[in-house]
């Protein structure tokens, strides 16, 4: 539903007050404890390539039909009308910045994991934790250890084997085994351990086909060094969807958080047979039933049949993480979502609270879970993104054009709780002085509070990282990721007619954004399988995202993760790499 009829300016808070908007489900769900892992312990890498099978999950993770409500993006432009018109950002180098970083987790490395019984596959979803002097890069169904330096602690280990699950693929035989996607990555500072989930899509063993059962996988790291043992739990999530469609479902894109008692997952479930969106999840369990699960199952909490902003649906809520060193909110948990249902424009967010999070290692949980919404600056549904022209093989031999990156939609990305504030960030398109609609990042932060038992916020400060130029340069996948004093990076890829797909942030704090810096240049346009009908792909869109990680160390440094293109070898289907970049605020 838009909102466009209200002027922006200071906040204004509207409270989900009446049963008939906040109705609820709420139920108990199992964890399972599955075995111990160690991530030292994992198969090598091929040397090259064997067999040339390529998977396209759901593609579920971009612009999709809400429940009764539809809305379309042509690939590269979308109308003007209505849609934020932010002045460019400046740009700056790194020069005087405290910065560093290094190639991490790429195709290549993604593909030929496991003894390359693994897919090629697109687009390089990517999580990040830092802690302890390791930083845990996971990207795809692939997660590595690198030492602060950059240096690899382990191989490129495929989420399959370090789960103690079948190879996607068996190249030997042809037998299909499940697919894990989405992962991302979390380190808790106060017990100093690793979480990792991702969702693992069941599948047919002889024809590949996608067949239940549907989990979510949450992996631990029993001690602070995540190079040795962790334990492995699942979630079965096949039958937790919600009105809009029958299950079987799948719980897509798993998104993470923790406060001082918990660690909270958030999914959208869409029915297995059609890929209609079913209903949103939220599950929250102990840190430290999680912390200490040596076997059996242990019990969280699961709210379905999620609404907001009156809508009888919710869709991509957004956990909140609080950096090293930051104060917890008292007994809650914070949440953020997006509102933009119909792909087109609105400018409201909406701030969830679950109170009663310290009762979560009791037998019986005592949880709350409210939302309001909050008036904000407009974002809107962003246009596909033009890149640079450049030598690009793989379409080429396909005799095809150069293909475009996909800027997905505008739901939330990652969200901190740091110094009080809420801070996050989303897609947006957005009109320059110069040239036409692009894709931008548009940047928030919130003060949220509780009293009554109902949840406000106010925003604190709020603007847009975008550039103005008359050919479309975009700044795609923004993350947030912010210290325990409030001050941090926006990081983001940015791809035009200027750039192949780069790496880049820009210094925030509650004064503002900075210029915008290139961290890691691209060298070559994007050229994966995904954007090529030869390979099922439409629009010539290439997928790009579907997030990117911000996050910050225990000394104050914020830790990037973003997708780009580099100089390296590549594989015959896709090109795309990540780099890890460090930065101090000052």
């Amino acid at each position: 539903m838009m909102r466009l009829d209200r002027l922006i300016g200071p906040a204004l808070v509207v409270l989900c007050v009446t049963a008939t908007l906040c109705a609820q489900n709420r139920s108990t769900r199992q964890l399972t404890v599955a075995g111990v892992t160690n991530l030292s312990a994992q198969p090598g890498s091929a040397s090259a390539e064997v067999g040339n099978e390529v998977f396209i999950g759901p593609e579920v993770d971009e612009q999709f039909t809400k429940p009764q409500i539809t809305g379309s993006i042509s690939p590269a432009r979308v109308s003007s009308a209505h849609v934020p018109t932010p002045n460019g950002s400046a740009f700056a180098t790194t020069a005087g910045d405290i910065f560093s970083g290094f190639n991490a987790i790429s195709h290549r490395d993604q593909r030929l994991a496991n003894n390359g019984n693994q897919f090629s596959l697109e687009p390089p979803d990517q999580g990040l934790a830092v802690g302890g002097g390791f930083v845990v890069e996971a990207v795809n169904d692939a997660v590595r250890v690198f030492n602060s330096g950059g240096a690899a602690l382990t191989e490129t280990v495929a989420l399959s084997s370090f789960l103690n699950l079948p190879p996607a693929i068996n190249r030997s035989t042809g037998v299909f085994g499940p697919e894990p996607t989405d992962p991302k990555v979390y380190y808790d500072a106060p017990t100093q351990r690793f979480f990792l989930t991702t969702l693992v899509l069941g599948r047919n063993s002889g024809t590949g086909a996608l067949t239940p059962p549907m989990k979510v996988y949450i992996a631990v790291s029993q001690t602070p060094d995540p190079t040795g043992n962790w334990t492995i739990l699942n979630l079965d999530v096949t039958n937790d969807g919600g009105a809009f469609a029958a299950c079987p479902c799948f719980g897509d894109q798993p998104l993470i958080g923790a406060d001082a008692n918990g660690f909270y997952v958030s999914t959208n479930a869409f029915g297995l047979a059609t890929s209609s969106f079913s209903g949103a999840n939220i599950y929250a369990f102990s840190k430290v039933a999680l912390e200490r699960a040596s076997a059996g199952a242990i019990t969280g909490v699961r709210f379905s049949n999620l609404t907001e902003a009156g809508m009888p649906f919710a869709f991509s809520i957004q956990p909140a993480t609080v950096p090293p060193g930051g104060s917890f909110a008292t007994k809650t948990e914070y949440f953020v979502s997006a509102l933009d249902f119909n792909n087109t424009v609105d400018n409201r967010l909406v701030v969830w609270a679950l109170t009663g999070t310290n009762t979560l290692n009791s037998a019986t949980p005592n949880l709350s879970l409210v939302n309001a919404v909050v008036d904000t600056q407009s974002y809107g549904a962003p246009p596909q993104a033009q890149q640079k022209p450049g030598y690009f093989p793989l379409g080429m031999s396909l005799n095809d054009h150069e293909e475009l990156v996909s800027s997905n939609d505008d739901r939330m990305n990652q969200v901190v709780f740091a110094d009080g504030k809420l801070w996050t960030a989303l897609n947006t398109s957005a009109k320059t002085p110069n040239g036409p609609v692009r894709t931008a990042a548009a940047w928030f932060i919130l003060s949220p509070s509780l009293s009554g038992g109902a949840v406000s916020a106010s925003v604190v400060n709020q603007g847009y990282i975008a550039i103005d130029d008359p050919n479309q340069q975009s700044v795609l996948y923004p993350s947030v990721g912010v210290n325990s004093q409030g001050k941090g990076v926006v990081a983001f890829s940015v791809v035009g007619l200027n750039f192949f797909p780069s790496a880049a942030y820009a210094p925030i704090d509650v004064n503002g954004t900075g210029a915008i810096r290139i961290s890691g240049a691209g060298a070559l346009p994007d050229d994966g399988f995904s954007g090529y009908p030869q390979f099922g792909g439409s629009n010539r869109v290439g997928r790009w995202g579907d997030y990117s990680a911000a996050v910050s160390d225990e000394n104050g440094a914020i830790w990037m993760g973003n997708e780009y293109i580099p100089n390296a070898p590549r594989t015959v289907n896709a090109n795309w790499g990540t780099f890890v970049g460090s930065y101090t605020p000052q």
